[in-house]
C-alpha cells in the first residue's frame, strides 16, 4: 500500500508542477513601450512617455502591447492585432493627439 501511494505521488508531481508553471512573458512596461516608440521614430521622449502611458491605460492585451513593442516588420501592423486591440489603438491614438501632443511641444 505504501509503495502505491509513493508511486501515485511521484506520478502526480510533474502534473502539479506544470499547473504552477508561469511561462508567460513579463508584462510590457511603460519604459519598454516608450523606448520602442522612440526607436520607431517618435523623437520626443516626453511625447513617447505620454503615448506609452495612454496605450497602457487603454486596456490593450499584453499580446497587443508585445506586437507594438516588437521589431517585426509588417506591411500593416494592425493585421497582427486582434479586433479588440485594434479598436483600442484607434481610441488611444485620438487620446494621444488630444492629451500628449501639448506635452511634446
Amino acid at each position: 500500500m505504501r509503495i502505491c501511494l509513493m508511486a501515485a505521488a511521484l506520478l502526480a508531481l510533474p502534473v502539479l508542477a506544470a499547473c504552477g508553471s508561469t511561462d508567460e512573458a513579463p508584462a510590457v512596461t511603460q519604459a519598454e513601450l516608450s523606448k520602442s516608440l522612440q526607436d520607431k521614430g517618435l523623437s520626443n521622449p516626453a511625447l513617447a512617455d505620454c503615448a506609452a502611458q495612454v496605450f497602457l491605460d487603454s486596456g490593450m492585451s499584453q499580446d497587443g502591447l508585445r506586437v507594438m513593442v516588437s521589431n517585426a516588420k509588417s506591411d500593416d501592423p494592425a493585421k497582427l492585432l486582434g479586433e479588440s486591440d485594434a479598436a483600442k489603438v484607434s481610441a488611444a491614438q485620438s487620446k494621444i493627439a488630444a492629451d500628449c501632443v501639448r506635452v511634446g511641444s
